[in-house]
C-alpha cells in the first residue's frame, strides 16, 4: 500500500529531541563559561627585575647599562633621578624628548633594539662633567612608575683614568 505525500511516520521521537536540546545547550553554556573565564580571573604581573652595570669612563661620562631585565617595560612608565647627596638633582622620564635616544645630552637613554622598549642591552650615557656628577657621590635611581618598583639605585663610581 503507498502512503500519501503529506504524511511522515519516521520522525524524531519526542525523548531523543529533548536529549539532543540539552546536549547542545550543556554544551553551548560550558564553550560560554571557558571563553568568559579568562575576562573573569585577574592575573596580577609581577614587578620586574633588573640589574645594571656602571662604569666611569675617562672621557667623563658614566655609562649605566641594563644587564638583566626580566619584562620589557614602557619607556614612558619609567622615572629616572640623579643626585648628588646635597645640591640639585636630575630627573624625568626615560620617553622624554631630550633623553630619549638623543645624543649629546646631559642624560641620554640609548635603546639598543630600537623597539621602544626598555630591554636587557639599553643604557644611559650621563655627562658627568657637564653636570658635575664626576664630583662627591651621586645616585642613579630608575623607577616603574606603573608598579612602584625601585629598580635601580647605584652610585656612579669615579671616573677612570
Amino acid at each position: 500500500m503507498a502512503r500519501p505525500l503529506g504524511q511522515d511516520d519516521e520522525a524524531v521521537s519526542p525523548v531523543i529531541a529533548t536529549v539532543l536540546l540539552l546536549a547542545i545547550t550543556v554544551m553551548l553554556s560550558s564553550m560560554v563559561f571557558v571563553m568568559m573565564q579568562g575576562a573573569l580571573t585577574t592575573t596580577e604581573k609581577a614587578p620586574p627585575l633588573a640589574q645594571v652595570s656602571v662604569r666611569g669612563l675617562s672621557n667623563g661620562f658614566h655609562v649605566v647599562k641594563i644587564t638583566s631585565l626580566d619584562q620589557s617595560i614602557d619607556p614612558a612608565q619609567l622615572e629616572y633621578d640623579l643626585a648628588p647627596d646635597a645640591g640639585n638633582s636630575y630627573s624625568g622620564y626615560v620617553a622624554d624628548a631630550e633623553v630619549y635616544g638623543v645624543v649629546g645630552a646631559n642624560i641620554s637613554f640609548h635603546d639598543r633594539d630600537a623597539g621602544y622598549s626598555v630591554t636587557k642591552g639599553d643604557y644611559f650615557v650621563i655627562d658627568s662633567t657637564t653636570i658635575g656628577s664626576d664630583q662627591g657621590t651621586w645616585r642613579f635611581k630608575l623607577t616603574d612608575e606603573s608598579s612602584g618598583v625601585l629598580l635601580i639605585d647605584v652610585v656612579l663610581p669615579p671616573i677612570e683614568d
